[in-house]
């Protein structure tokens, strides 16, 4: 009967031995399934981020390029209409260039400047040349042309003695304001395109256009 006992005694512990150890590995595997489930989620993210970064990249490169392409058909198409701009007025006139005196002066020292350029203050006859002046000299506030009334008050001519036809007065101008003599003519370019002519003082200290 003992002997019997102590048999059963060791099944059982060899069973329990036995049995220990699968449910141990059973543990391990779902831990390890558990890891690798979290792993492939995270991978999938992480791919996920990546084509969603890509995706971003691409617009924004393509974004750019077309903005690029905008930008020189803009500046081409510019360059383009000054040219053609260029081409009319000089067809009109014949071969013409114009440049501004690089120091503040007299509208006098203004013109002796141009002369000793080989030029003089330009002449604006017509509103074609008008507005092309007032576009050309864009980068300029003021600036002197070759018009005045200082032979003979109230008789505009040019600097070529020819009288004034046509001209394109900033309202209430010419004036003499406050009474002091204002016979030589400036272009306030900042103004209207087409009227911004102005008299002043001819001791004002002024940029000159130049006509050659």
């Amino acid at each position: 009967m003992e002997s019997g006992g102590i048999y059963e005694n060791v099944k059982h512990r060899d069973v329990q031995k036995t049995t220990k150890p699968q449910s141990h590995s059973q543990d391990e595997g779902k831990d390890l399934k558990h890891i690798g489930s979290r792993c492939l989620v995270l991978i999938t993210v992480s791919l996920a981020l990546i084509c969603v970064l890509l995706l971003v990249f691409i617009i924004l490169q393509q974004t750019t390029i077309t903005a690029e392409r905008d930008l020189i058909k803009s500046y081409k198409s510019t360059v383009e209409e000054f040219n053609q701009t260029i081409n009319r007025y000089k067809n009109l006139c014949g071969p013409v260039c114009y440049f501004i005196a690089n120091e503040l002066k007299s509208w006098s020292d203004s013109r002796q400047y141009c002369r000793d350029h080989g030029a003089d203050l330009v002449i604006i006859n017509t509103e074609e040349k008008q507005r092309f002046i007032s576009s050309y000299m864009k980068d300029v506030d003021r600036a002197w042309i070759g018009l005045s009334d200082r032979e003979q008050e109230g008789n505009m001519t040019w600097v070529n003695n020819s009288t004034l036809n046509q001209g394109f007065w900033m309202e209430g101008e010419p004036n003499n304001h406050g009474g002091v003599d204002e016979d030589c003519i400036e272009m306030r370019l900042s103004k209207d395109k087409l009227n911004n002519w102005n008299d002043l003082p001819c001791s004002i200290q002024r940029k000159g256009i130049c006509e050659k």
